[in-house]
């Protein structure tokens, strides 16, 4: 004789008990008709929902009914019974009232086995297709698993909640709201103003989804915003101290609705009236969210008044929700705060916007490692330089890390100070190479400094272990530079070399860091060879007499990375060169001698007279005597005058003396002092930036 198994915990061979679509494979009654269990629930005369049929006496017909394995052989099991504990049939024939399968991370409820089954703890009836009460710890424990497991797949705040929204409608709630404390608190930082709750979410089973007044369990809900629960909860809600509500969040644990405490705080809660849409008795529970620290919301669990009401256990599993989600919430939070962090910190190391100057037009981009870690060692910058010049920087320090970005902040400092002091490219990789030992032993960085200067066409590049730039030609010809290597900013005691080259008008420049052409499945070389031959190629597009526009070149760039490539941080700078023609140029040398001011002022006549601008002549002959006039008070060496003419009208005055000019307010007694005032009046900009050999005082006129 077969002995019948006993235990109706046993998972199915093949199983994973975690899994929760394994509830569907699991028997939801005892195995055997005369189990304790059956005794205690259920009369033995009194069909049991998907418990097993009574076995044939010898010379009797078994009687037909669910789990029922006819003489045929054909095995006649209702929809939600296990195979394992039923009889064996005796043909292969497909079973047609397979179960259907449940959507990930909603385990089955048992009790729905067929649709003649009853509910064994009040006998009553159950509707085909309605979601049933869990009835066993085991059930109640898959579901918690289940569910704290998609509500800890979330990363932010909102996957947290829509996670917990998911897991629980339909298969342990009809509906649910969440409230959130607004705003929420980060970390170990204190809520200064009143407790204030805002619905961050609801969620339910969608009217057109019932089926003759019942929901399906195999039903996946769509979450949605706040207006789709408007009905019965409010936005906005201020929790006074000492009041009902107050009492219950301070009391953390889950509790029914059913009392007149509760429901005084669920009236607090939604809002004068929507209360009454709530059903009565036990059917809602009020889940206070409790973060590490304090309360941080609550959940509102609802069951319709035609599905059976929670239970006392259910209290547990909403407590076990509630506690998984709020600490998630938390985290979720304090994640939210790290990487806006990181972001504002990367985001101000970088420059915010490119400057303009003159006979240069740029573009850039930054690209992070990831999504989720925007910070970096890479950077880029473009800075001004006296005489119509360009600085153009870019580099990459070693790591990907806050530290990093840091360092990165304190070198692009350091660049853009030396800049200032119109140091040769060398000696300002000489000079960061000096602060990066200062800041650590291991700070190391590569970095790429160049100087265009448009007047000359001519452009000086210093290299500190960083992949060679590439230049775009006019004719759609792409070159990469041979510059000297030379070792990485932080090493010491090396040399930096710098060469000088031609930057002929019409050409583009593209300085980048090793993340554009070295990843796990390329080597530098083989990328820059790629990249050489992606500019090629765009460049072909436009024609050899027109150079293909620079924001488009830069998004072509970047398309040229797999979706494997991005293992590191990309910083793009590209600059195409337009120069100063030298018709539009004039230039000479002044004697720091009384008749400078007058040579000065003829000079720029004739020049404007030849530029066709006359109607600047006055503005421009008082403005270029007053800072001549400047410069030859304190000057030992020839001065210098420069006129540029491109969208304005730039004028420069050189002399020997590092100090620069201050703007102060002349006195009615004063008989100097009001040069730099009428220059200030006058002029559409103006500055001054102190040399190596002196100083340049310049300003710009708005061409008529």
């Amino acid at each position: 004789m077969t002995e019948q198994p006993t235990s109706f915990e046993r998972p199915q061979t093949g199983v994973d008990p975690a899994d929760p679509r394994g509830a569907l494979l699991r028997t939801s009654t005892p195995a055997h008709p005369h189990s304790a269990e059956h005794s205690a629930d259920m009369p033995s005369h009194a069909p049991g929902a998907g418990a097993l049929p009574a076995q044939a006496r010898a010379g009797e017909t078994p009687p037909a009914g669910p789990g029922t394995t006819t003489s045929s052989g054909k095995d006649t099991r209702a929809v939600g019974t296990d195979p394992e504990h039923s009889q064996p049939a005796a043909s292969a024939e497909p079973d047609t009232h397979r179960p259907r399968p449940v959507p990930e991370g909603v385990p089955a409820q048992p009790g729905a086995e067929s649709a003649g089954s009853q509910e064994r703890r009040t006998g009553q009836g159950l509707t085909p297709g309605r979601p049933t009460p869990m009835r066993r710890d085991g059930d109640r424990l898959r579901f918690v698993g289940a569910a704290t497991r998609r509500i800890a797949r979330g990363i932010d705040l909102d996957e947290i909640v829509m996670g917990l929204c998911r897991a629980t409608v339909p298969t342990f709630s009809d509906a649910i709201l969440v409230y959130l404390r607004d705003p929420l608190p980060v970390g170990d930082e204190r809520p200064t103003g009143p407790l204030v709750l805002r619905l961050r979410r609801t969620d339910r089973i969608p009217e057109e989804r019932d089926t003759e007044g019942g929901f399906s369990s195999a039903l996946q809900a769509e979450p949605s915003e706040r207006p789709e629960l408007d009905s019965i909860g409010t936005e906005l809600c201020e929790v006074r101290p000492g009041s009902a509500l107050a009492e219950v969040l301070r009391g953390v644990r889950p509790v029914f609705t059913d009392t007149s405490d509760v429901r005084a705080a669920l009236t607090e809660l939604l809002g004068e009236g929507c209360e009454f849409a709530v059903p009565s008795g036990q059917r809602a529970i009020l889940a206070p969210l409790r973060g590490r620290r304090r309360v941080i919301g609550a959940a509102l669990f609802l069951r319709r008044p035609e599905r059976i009401a929670f239970e006392p256990d259910d209290l547990l599993v909403a407590a076990q929700l509630a506690t998984h989600s709020a600490l998630g919430i938390d985290k979720a939070v304090l994640y939210g705060r790290e990487a806006y962090i990181a972001d504002e910190l990367q985001r101000t190391m970088l420059p915010e916007t490119l400057p303009r100057p003159t006979g240069v037009r740029l573009a850039s981009r930054y690209l992070p490692a990831a999504e989720t870690a925007r910070v970096g060692g890479d950077w880029y910058d473009a800075i001004p330089l006296p005489g119509s010049r360009v600085a153009l920087v870019v580099g990459d320090v070693m790591g990907h890390s806050m530290t990093s970005a840091a360092i990165m902040g304190q070198l692009r400092t350091t660049a853009q100070t030396l800049a200032g002091l119109d140091l040769p490219p060398q000696e300002v990789l000489h000079h960061l190479d000096e602060q990066a030992q200062r800041l650590g032993t291991d700070r190391m960085a590569t970095c790429l400094y160049a100087v265009y200067d448009p007047v000359s066409h001519r452009i000086t590049i210093a290299n500190a272990g960083h992949p060679p730039p590439v230049l775009l030609h006019l004719g759609g010809r792409a070159e990469v530079l041979r510059v000297p290597p030379g070792a990485p900013i932080g090493v010491g005691g090396v040399d930096f070399e710098a060469v000088e080259l031609d930057a002929p008008a019409g050409a583009t420049l593209l300085l980048y860091t090793d993340g554009l052409v070295e990843s796990r499945l390329r080597d530098v070389w083989t990328g820059i060879e790629q990249l050489r031959e992606k500019l090629a190629a765009t460049a072909q597009l436009t024609g050899p007499d027109h150079p293909p526009p620079l924001e488009a070149l830069c998004d072509e760039v970047l398309d040229m990375l797999g979706p494997g490539d991005r293992d590191d941080d990309i910083a793009l700078l590209a600059a195409r060169f337009d120069g100063i023609a030298p018709s539009d140029v004039a230039y000479w040398f002044l004697e720091p001698e009384d008749a400078a001011p007058g040579r000065a002022r003829r000079l720029a006549r004739r020049a404007l007279s030849r530029w066709d601008m006359e109607e600047l002549t006055d503005s421009v002959e008082l403005l270029v005597s007053e800072v001549v006039t400047n410069a030859v008070r304190y000057a030992t060496r020839p001065i210098t005058l420069r006129l540029l003419r491109t969208d304005v009208l730039r004028c420069e005055v050189g002399d020997d003396v590092p100090q620069l000019p201050r703007l102060r307010q002349a006195r009615a007694t004063d008989e100097g002092g009001r040069g730099l005032y009428l220059v200030n009046r006058l002029a559409r900009r103006w500055g001054a930036t102190r040399l190596s050999t002196g100083k340049v005082v310049w300003f710009e006129l708005n061409r008529g």
